[in-house]
């Protein structure tokens, strides 16, 4: 399915991160899941195991494509080099929807490897508009952008994290992968109220949701992707869904792999907790 740069992408239901691990799991007990997503850049080389698995497992289900490295935020002239193979990749999967993270990650010839917060100025928001544009009419279909976890905060900004993301949306039309787990994350750590940054992203910004788990030191926590995800962020999914229309729905890991029974179980506790509505993606 290939999506306008004005449409929204197609309700399907609760998803899974595919990750290679769990390849045959998948072929072998093709569990109830509406859709999985892939991590882009799996897919960018021609052929391997990975190939060779998401050609069966994409004939059965949808699949959505969710990049790493795009470092959209960044003040670097855009690579179009990786565009190109983000764009062949694309036209290979033929995913239902395309994703990126709201950050920056490189600066020059230098890769942090992380994805870093902008600052939440008027500047960066004209600057990823501008970049927002130049990349989606290079794919020629929208892109959805995630919020990431933070850890510091800049001087600079002028605004909220929430309220530069509805500027954006409202500037450029942009939706969102909200993850749940990042906001709780960057809440704990800096202070606020996690509702009410939900609060303030328009439902009709909001085209997935991403549900993951963390590391609590205390002090402070960190966006590790490699735990179960916690009691607090279930129940701040449940407080966010119960008054939203369905909106797709994710279990993401990324390490410390559980057995696939595990996963299936966290995604039907999302099943459990959301509205009765986000259950049919007819």
């Amino acid at each position: 399915m290939d999506l306008t740069l004005n449409s929204s992408p197609p309700y399907l239901g609760f998803g899974l991160g595919l990750r290679t691990c769990y390849f045959e799991d998948i072929i072998d007990t093709q569990p109830e899941v509406d859709w999985f997503e892939v991590i882009s850049e799996n897919y960018f080389v021609e052929g391997g195991k990975p190939w060779h698995y998401l050609d069966q497992i994409k004939e059965r289900y949808p699949i959505a494509m969710h990049g790493v490295s795009m470092s959209i935020g960044s003040t670097t002239e855009v690579n179009f080099d990786y565009l190109r193979d983000l764009k062949r990749t694309i036209e290979r999967i033929r995913p239902v929807w395309v994703s990126d993270h709201l950050c920056f990650s490189s600066i020059g010839d230098f890769n942090s490897h992380d994805l870093l917060p902008l600052p939440y100025t008027e500047e960066a928001l004209t600057h990823l508009c501008d970049r927002l544009r130049i990349v989606q009419d290079y794919l020629e279909r929208p892109l959805i952008l995630e919020n990431v976890s933070s850890y510091l905060t800049y001087h600079q900004s002028q605004m909220t994290e929430w309220d530069f993301l509805a500027s954006l949306h409202q500037q450029s039309g942009c939706q969102f992968l909200l993850d749940i787990n990042n906001v709780y994350v960057s809440a704990r750590n800096h202070g606020f109220d996690a509702m009410d940054y939900l609060n303030a992203i328009p439902q009709q910004a909001v085209a997935q949701i991403h549900l993951a788990g963390h590391s609590d030191f205390g002090s402070h926590i960190v966006d590790t992707h490699d735990q179960p995800v916690c009691d607090a962020v279930w129940q701040l999914f449940q407080r966010y869904a119960q008054s939203r229309l369905p909106i797709n729905t994710m279990i993401e890991r990324d390490d410390n792999f559980p057995p696939f029974d595990s996963l299936i179980a966290e995604l039907n506790q999302a099943r459990k907790l959301a509205p009765l509505n986000w259950s049919s993606n007819d």
